[in-house]
């Protein structure tokens, strides 16, 4: 087993040109993320910080860019060009990266024709994007996709669509992504997709947003008959299902957002990642959420070193390329 920490949730950037960089800053701002340069990933940069704050491995993903794009095959183009120079930067560290393929769910064909074509790819996992284009997670169409996901044996993590419109002056990252997250997990829960694929495992991004907050209500008020409940879920099977779901600690190192994690799964069921590689994930936010986790009461003493290390459990073939390698924390 590697020492230092598995980082499930970090993203990457492929180049661009300087032209192609600025408008994807300018489609930002306009948006009201208000960067004051554009953004460049940058492999090396995060290898350095990924020894400074003891990360053994980080698990690279690109949130594609479906906003603004009218054209849908031209944003499965430049996911699969994603997944593939993903799968490069791996080639060339395979001890220090690993890849979460992402997957476009606007339909079920272009979901299962990059799903095969990232075969290939050997990827360590998926990204799901939730809602992508408007469509939720248990959408129905998407039943032949979950079912050869689960066949593959791989992790899913389930990622709010950053890139999605401001609302009331702010971006989206700041507040929508935690209440988009939830809408996606309280659809699957109804269409009762963790009932009938039980060999999935799904990871939630930012400690599943505002879920765990509102599981409590949905148990509680969400069998009742004035609820629309098309596939009969029962009580019990909402909680069964949420108990099976596993929550990231990206910019969620705080009490105020561990406790309802929790309680909603269990320490068990946490996860590190750490958003690393977007503009809205500073280096020193990243330390912050590490020592946060180290001085959780809601953790308790201990487990933030559990909570680093759980990605090799759940992630078994980045955990057998990152067995050579040596990390301690520099910083």
């Amino acid at each position: 087993m590697p020492t230092g920490w598995l980082d499930i949730h970090a993203h990457f950037s492929p180049p661009g040109t300087p032209e192609q960089v600025r408008s994807v800053w300018q489609a930002m701002r306009d948006e009201c993320f208000l960067m004051p340069d554009p953004y460049v990933w940058s492999a090396e940069e995060a290898l350095r910080h990924m020894d400074e704050t003891g990360v053994a491995m980080q698990l690279l993903s690109q949130v594609p860019r479906v906003h603004g794009v009218p054209d849908p095959a031209a944003v499965h183009a430049g996911i699969s060009a994603s997944n593939r120079y993903g799968a490069s930067l791996v080639a060339q560290r395979p001890d220090r990266l690993g890849l979460l393929a992402a997957l476009p769910t606007d339909s079920a064909d272009s979901a299962l024709a990059e799903l095969r074509r990232t075969d290939e790819l050997g990827p360590d996992g998926y990204l799901l994007v939730a809602p992508y284009a408007g469509v939720h997670l248990g959408a129905g169409f998407l039943e032949p996709v979950w079912g050869e996901i689960e066949q593959r044996g791989k992790a899913v993590l389930v990622h709010p669509d950053a890139h999605a419109p401001a609302a009331q002056g702010r971006p989206s990252p700041l507040a929508e992504v935690a209440f988009d997250t939830a809408r996606s997990v309280i659809d699957m829960l109804y269409a009762g997709v963790l009932l009938r694929h039980p060999g999935l495992l799904v990871v939630l991004a930012h400690a599943g947003g505002a879920f765990p907050s509102l599981a409590g209500r949905l148990e509680l008020l969400g069998t009742e008959l004035w609820v629309p409940n098309p596939h009969h879920v029962t009580q019990s099977e909402l909680r069964e299902q949420m108990s099976r779901l596993y929550l990231d600690t990206a910019a969620s190192g705080s009490d105020g957002l561990l406790g309802p994690a929790v309680h909603l799964v269990g320490r068990d069921h946490l996860v590190y990642g750490s958003d690393s590689g977007t503009p809205c994930t500073s280096g020193s936010n990243v330390k912050t959420v590490i020592e946060q986790l180290h001085r959780s009461v809601a953790l308790g003493p201990g487990f933030a070193e559990s909570v680093g290390r759980r990605g090799f459990d759940l992630f078994p073939q980045a955990t057998r390329r990152a067995s050579g390698s040596t990390v301690s924390r520099t910083a």
